[in-house]
């Protein structure tokens, strides 16, 4: 049985929208399995210097992220959309072990399959040391 994760493509700019803040639903849910569950089985990514494949890796990759990343918190915005594509901006915030705390910004370029599995992922993030005060991503919406 083939997983379907609407919305699927063509995207509109209402569906595109929807599967953006869904991205970020699942993001800031810091949970590995479920974020695993919106890409395909062979998904490829690249993170920064790092490429991944598939949702083993994914799920790896994320766990150690999240461990090192404490109080994540994520905003996604779209950026533009067309047939099966989706490019979008981000910023996270959160704190390192020593208690620093960190915005990290960049975007997303997303290509889904029929239905509505993301196959690939491109992601491009800097980092800013932020004081506390600075802050303004506080938890999920």
């Amino acid at each position: 049985m083939t997983d379907v994760r609407p919305p699927v493509p063509p995207f509109t700019a209402e569906t595109a929208a929807a599967k953006v803040q869904a991205a970020e639903d699942a993001w800031n849910s810091r949970d590995p399995e479920r974020v695993s569950l919106a890409y395909t089985p062979d998904s490829a990514w690249r993170n920064r210097d790092e490429f991944l494949t598939g949702r083993e890796e994914i799920v790896a990759f994320l766990t150690r992220k999240w461990a090192k990343e404490q109080e994540y918190a994520l905003r996604k915005e779209l950026w533009a959309y067309t047939g099966n594509r989706i490019s979008v901006r981000f910023e996270y915030e959160w704190r390192d072990a020593d208690g620093q705390w960190w915005r990290s910004h960049g975007n997303e370029q997303w290509e889904f399959d029929e239905n509505g599995l993301m196959r690939r992922r491109e992601a491009s993030i800097n980092d800013l040391r932020i004081a506390e005060a600075d802050r303004r991503i506080l938890g999920p919406r």
